[in-house]
């Protein structure tokens, strides 16, 4: 009997408890993907931001050079955020995060620079290489802070994309022999990646997203506590009731 009462019990209990999902702060809300909180969102507009500079100083850098491996690098920049910028838009509008519209002061500053450095010059080659070796150093560092903290799986493979674009580009504009590597710790992520004061204004907290399967990903893991009580009190009464019935049948045949 008691070797049938445990049996019972683990075949009712089974798996063992789903964890409690921690209380992340008002700044989290749950989607669909897991919890969304500001580095998610931070994450979003930091890449829009990237984009607003970095595809136009690919562009200079296709027309403006004379060396073809700058050429080269600028292609890089242009197809890899106009591939970023679709995969961005398309993740804020899902997570409903608001995203910059122009670059920040900093970004527009190196754009300038690059205006104004002359064309077919070594000058405008060194501007446009460190500049932009330096910018994704540092924003290569951010993206896998985030990638390894997040919850959430979109904001997680997003990350992962961002990473890989990042680190080609990276690659790219050193193939270029212009990058000054003592200069490429330089730049604060402020100035790469800070919101100008006329961007709008990210809110806070994205709306709830209710996923049509939320009680499955609640209990994600294991049971939920209510079935497992309900599986111990019936595993309980039948072992009482067994128990009573192993007494009736002593007292009967002694």
């Amino acid at each position: 009997m008691r070797t049938l009462l445990v049996t019972l019990l683990v075949m009712l209990v089974g798996a063992s408890p789903a964890v409690a999902q921690p209380d992340l702060g008002p700044d989290y809300v749950q989607t669909q993907f897991g919890p969304m909180g500001p580095a998610g969102r931070d994450l979003l507009q930091k890449v829009a931001l990237a984009g607003l500079w970095e595809g136009p100083a690919g562009r200079m850098g296709l027309e403006k050079s004379a060396n073809l491996r700058v050429r080269e690098a600028g292609r890089h920049l242009i197809e890899g955020h106009a591939d970023l910028d679709r995969r961005t838009v398309e993740l804020a509008r899902t997570l409903n995060v608001q995203l910059p519209t122009q670059p920040n002061e900093a970004q527009q500053g190196w754009l300038n620079e690059m205006t104004a450095a002359p064309a077919r010059s070594t000058e405008f080659d060194k501007i446009f290489a460190n500049r932009l070796r330096a910018a994704h150093g540092v924003v290569y560092k951010f993206l896998a802070q985030v990638r390894t903290g997040t919850r959430n799986t979109a904001i997680r493979d997003y990350a992962k994309v961002c990473m890989d674009t990042v680190l080609d580009h990276m690659t790219v504009l050193e193939a270029t022999g212009m990058v000054d590597f003592n200069d490429t710790e330089a730049i604060p992520l402020a100035l790469v990646a800070q919101p100008s004061s006329a961007a709008p204004t990210p809110p806070r907290a994205a709306p709830k997203v209710a996923p049509q399967n939320a009680p499955q990903r609640q209990e994600e893991g294991g049971v939920s506590d209510g079935l497992i009580g309900f599986a111990v009190m019936m595993a309980l009464g039948i072992g009482i009731w067994l128990w009573s019935r192993g007494r009736s049948s002593r007292r009967m045949h002694p």
